[in-house]
C-alpha cells in the first residue's frame, strides 16, 4: 500500500518516495542536512516471541549515529494528549538552549507538564556542576509547568518504569550527550517488567 492510500488527505501533508543506494546512516546523515531535516519519526517493533527487542538496529543507529531530533514511536504506543513529559537527566551534562528548543515548543504548543527525574543508585547529593545545570533548566523551564523528582534505585530502568506508571507519563524527553545514561534507559534489554521502552514515546535530542 503506497503512504497516500494510508494517509487521508491533507493540504499539511506531502509525501516524497526517496531512494537511496548509500550506506543507511550516511544516507539519512545527507538527506538530514541537504534538506534541512528538523524532525526524525521512527517507529519500533514490539514484542517478538523469544525475546522483547526494544529498538532496532536502524532505529538505535539513528539516534546515537545522527544528529537530528528524533521521536521514537513504539508499535504498542496509543495517541493521547502529551498532558506530561518526563525528563531523565543525571544533572552531570550541560545542555545548551539549542539543544532544548524542540522539547520546549512541545511543551508551548501542548501546554504539557514537564517532569525532571534524577535516579540515583544511593542517596546522595549533587556536587556543584550538577547544582549548577539543575538551575540552569530550573530557569530555563520557568515559563512552563515543571517540577523536580529524585528517585533512589538500583536500576534506573526500573525507576524510569515506577515513574512512569505513576504519573501516567505520555512521552519521554533526553539528551543523547551522556551515552551511558542514555543506553541505560532507552536500550536495556532486560525487559520483562519493563514496558514504558514498548508503549511510550521517545523524544531524543541532539546537540
Amino acid at each position: 500500500m503506497r503512504i497516500s492510500e494510508a494517509f487521508p488527505n491533507n493540504k499539511n501533508h506531502t509525501f516524497y518516495t526517496l531512494t537511496d543506494y548509500n550506506f543507511f546512516i550516511e544516507s539519512i546523515r545527507k538527506h538530514v542536512e541537504e534538506k534541512k531535516i528538523d524532525l526524525i519519526i521512527m517507529s519500533t517493533k514490539g514484542a517478538s516471541s523469544i525475546q522483547r527487542h526494544i529498538v532496532g538496529t536502524n532505529t538505535g543507529d539513528i539516534i546515537t549515529k545522527v544528529h537530528c531530533t528524533t521521536l521514537v514511536v513504539p508499535e504498542n504506543a496509543k495517541f493521547t494528549s502529551l498532558e506530561e513529559i518526563a525528563f531523565p537527566t543525571d544533572f552531570l551534562q550541560f545542555y545548551g538552549v539549542k539543544t532544548l528548543i524542540p522539547l520546549t515548543d512541545i511543551l508551548e504548543r501542548h501546554e504539557s507538564a514537564l517532569k525532571i527525574l534524577h535516579i540515583s543508585k544511593k542517596e546522595f547529593q549533587l556536587n556543584n556542576d550538577q547544582q549548577k545545570n539543575k538551575e540552569f533548566l530550573d530557569d530555563y523551564f520557568n515559563s512552563h509547568h515543571h517540577s523536580f523528582h529524585f528517585l533512589t534505585n538500583k536500576r534506573v530502568e526500573s525507576a524510569v518504569q515506577c515513574f512512569v506508571e505513576s504519573r501516567g507519563i505520555s512521552m519521554i524527553a533526553m539528551v543523547a550527550k551522556n551515552l551511558n545514561y542514555f543506553q541505560q534507559i532507552l536500550f536495556h534489554t532486560r525487559v520483562e517488567e519493563i514496558s514504558y521502552q514498548t508503549e511510550i514515546p521517545f523524544l531524543v535530542l541532539h546537540e
